[in-house]
C-alpha cells in the first residue's frame, strides 16, 4: 500500500479514508489518546474550529493520522502521547465532578491540586459522581481509556454503599437482579444485599454495571428508601480500599497497561 505523503518539513498530512483500511487513525481517538479530552469533547472541539493542522482548521472528525505532529489545539501545539496514567481519588461529597462550574460552587480540579503530584498531566474523570455522593473516582490522562471504561457494552461492574432509611427486606433487593423500569426508564441487573440494620437504617450495598445517571439514588428512592449517604467503594478491579477521604493514588504503571490492553481487545471483538 503506497505510504501517505509527506512534506519536506516532516510534518505528516491528513490521510484520505480507504474503503478496505484508512491509514493512521481518527484525530479524535489520537487527541482522546494525548489527553486533550474525550473523543466525543474533540469532536465538539472540530465543530468549534479550535483544533488545526500547521495553521488550517480541522474540517472533519473523520481525519486520519500518523502522528500529532503540527497539530493544535487553541493555538497551542499538542505534546507527544505519553503513557497512561490511572489516580484513585476518594471523592468527598460537596464537590461536583467537572473542571468549572458557572455558580462558583467548589469542584473535584480544586481538591485535586492538593492531592495529585505536581508533574501529574490534565486527568479526565472516568464517569462521574454526584455532588452529593462520595467515594472512589478514577482519574485518567487517556482518553480513549476513559471512553472504554464508561461504555455501558464493557458492563464494568461499579459498587456502592448505601445508607438508607426505610422498611426493605432482602427478598425485595434481591428482585433488581432482574432490572427495574422506573418512569419509563429502565435500569438493569443490580446485585444489592442488605448488609446490616439498625432500626429503620440500613447499609445496602450494590453492584451495577450501566452507570446511568443518579440510577442509585433513584432506585432506592423507587422503593421507598431515604438515601442518606452514597459512596462508591470499587469500579472494575479498582477499589477505594482505605484511602483516605481527599487524597489520590496513582496505580502502578504495569497494572494500568495490562487492564487497557485487555478492555480495548475485549471491546474490539
Amino acid at each position: 500500500m503506497a505510504q501517505p505523503h509527506r512534506p519536506r518539513s516532516g510534518k505528516p498530512v491528513a490521510t484520505p479514508r480507504s474503503e478496505d483500511r484508512p491509514e493512521g487513525d481518527r484525530i479524535a481517538k489520537l487527541l482522546a489518546r494525548a489527553g486533550i479530552a474525550s473523543r466525543r469533547e474533540i469532536e465538539r472541539m472540530i465543530e468549534e474550529g479550535r483544533i488545526a493542522i500547521d495553521g488550517k482548521p480541522v474540517a472533519t472528525p473523520a481525519t486520519f493520522l500518523t502522528s500529532l505532529k503540527g497539530i493544535t489545539v487553541d493555538g497551542k501545539p499538542v505534546g507527544k502521547i505519553e503513557a497512561t496514567r490511572l489516580f484513585l481519588f476518594n471523592k468527598p461529597t460537596g464537590l461536583l465532578t467537572a473542571e468549572r462550574d458557572m455558580a462558583g460552587r467548589p469542584t473535584i480540579y480544586a481538591a485535586l491540586k492538593n492531592a495529585l503530584p505536581k508533574d501529574t498531566p490534565r486527568l479526565m474523570p472516568i464517569g462521574r459522581l454526584d455532588m452529593n455522593t462520595e467515594g472512589l473516582l478514577l482519574l485518567t490522562n487517556d482518553g480513549e481509556l476513559k471512553r472504554a471504561m464508561e461504555l455501558p457494552s464493557s458492563a464494568i461492574p461499579r459498587t456502592y454503599r448505601a445508607r438508607a432509611f426505610g422498611d426493605i427486606s432482602q427478598a425485595q433487593l434481591e428482585e433488581l437482579i432482574h432490572g427495574i423500569t422506573i418512569d419509563g426508564m429502565h435500569y438493569g441487573r443490580i446485585d444489592a444485599n442488605l448488609e446490616r440494620r439498625t432500626g429503620r437504617n440500613q447499609w445496602i450495598e450494590l453492584t451495577i454495571t450501566e452507570g446511568k445517571n443518579r440510577e442509585i439514588r433513584l432506585v432506592l428512592e423507587h422503593l421507598g428508601l431515604e438515601v442518606s449517604r452514597l459512596m462508591r467503594t470499587s469500579y472494575g478491579p479498582f477499589e477505594l480500599g482505605g484511602l483516605p477521604r481527599g487524597t489520590a493514588v496513582e496505580v502502578p504503571q504495569a497494572q494500568v497497561e495490562k487492564f487497557r490492553k485487555n478492555l480495548l481487545r475485549d471491546n474490539r471483538q
